[in-house]
């Protein structure tokens, strides 16, 4: 099966973005660990983020939800694991990150993190990712080479870009998924998205609001009305 990166929190803000941050990666790798953490660390956040959890056939081409989802999101966090080049799925959503960020310059941020795998290996298509490639290419062969062309150049484009490189016996996860976490918030919020903890007393309230609005659901709609006197700090809190 070839997943790629729906849990889905939308919310359209100003500049034209629907999602902060849209993750690419290769579901039986790490949809279970270290995405799913990261996930969590940034809806924890107030970071509205996009990831797909469908279970996805092999050979299907990237749907139109996902190309808009990509197109509509300011920042690209693209997990590349053992497998992730295994995936045409995968490999064309990236070819379309990296297509993205060509077209719109500085406006959208592309962030690699090299999750077990040498960022050597992803920029040049060896180690764990050249079986994948003689694959790809055996299958592709006089036809649609352009296509594995393609998706050479996007590995290459993005394992140049600077990213996080975590190691398979180092640990300390959680460290890396702050560092991502906080340069997304840093962007999202102009001052360095620290402004919470600059309000006394703000995280307990955020914290107790989250927990009613069950992110994990992909089938509902919650709407969250915050009431109170004039002065109470309703504004703060959204």
């Amino acid at each position: 099966m070839a997943t790629s990166s729906s849990s889905v929190v939308p919310r359209r803000r100003k500049g034209g973005w629907t999602y902060d941050a849209f993750l690419s990666f290769r579901g039986e790798d790490t949809r279970n660990n270290f995405v799913d953490h990261l996930f969590a660390a940034l809806v924890q956040k107030g970071i509205h983020a996009f990831k797909d959890d469908k279970m996805l056939g092999g050979g299907q081409p990237i749907s139109q939800e996902l190309v808009k989802a990509i197109e509509e999101s300011r920042f690209a966090v693209v997990v590349f694991s053992k497998n992730y080049a295994n995936s045409s799925w995968c490999l064309d959503e990236l070819s379309k990150i990296m297509e993205c960020q060509d077209q719109m310059g500085g406006q959208k941020k592309v962030l690699p993190v090299f999750y077990h795998v040498d960022p050597s290996d992803v920029r040049k298509q060896k180690g764990d990712y050249a079986p994948a490639f003689e694959t790809h290419e055996d299958m592709f062969k006089g036809g649609e080479m352009d296509k594995v062309n393609k998706w050479r150049e996007a590995l290459t484009a993005a394992a140049n870009l600077s990213g996080q490189h975590i190691l398979r016996d180092h640990g300390g996860e959680a460290a890396f998924i702050s560092k991502i976490v906080e340069e997304i918030l840093a962007d999202k919020q102009p001052g360095g998205g620290r402004r919470e903890n600059h309000l006394i007393g703000i995280q307990p309230r955020i914290y107790a609001l989250i927990s009613l609005l069950k992110m994990e659901a992909n089938e509902e709609v919650r709407f969250v009305g915050i009431w109170g006197m004039g002065g109470i700090g309703k504004t703060t809190i959204v």
